[in-house]
């Protein structure tokens, strides 16, 4: 079954799926809130404890790898 946009289960056919939303809309149907919710704030937080605890040159080689592979022909 597909997942929505924060990990809820939604009907492969979109009528059904229309069918879902409208009535969650209204209120006959309580959506099941995700089981994460603050996954993308701990992401951020985690990146910059990160930054900080690399050395210099740490930072310079995770930044030129990324470039690298950033800007590579292989895509």
């Amino acid at each position: 079954m597909p997942k929505g946009p924060k990990g809820e289960k939604r009907h492969a056919d979109t009528v059904q799926n229309a069918m879902l939303i409208g009535r969650i809309a209204t209120g006959e149907v309580e959506d099941a809130p995700s089981r994460a919710p603050n996954r993308a704030k701990g992401g951020k937080i985690g990146g910059k404890v990160r930054a900080a605890r690399l050395s210099a040159e740490d930072r310079k080689a995770s930044a030129k790898k990324a470039a690298e592979s950033r800007w590579s022909t292989k895509r």
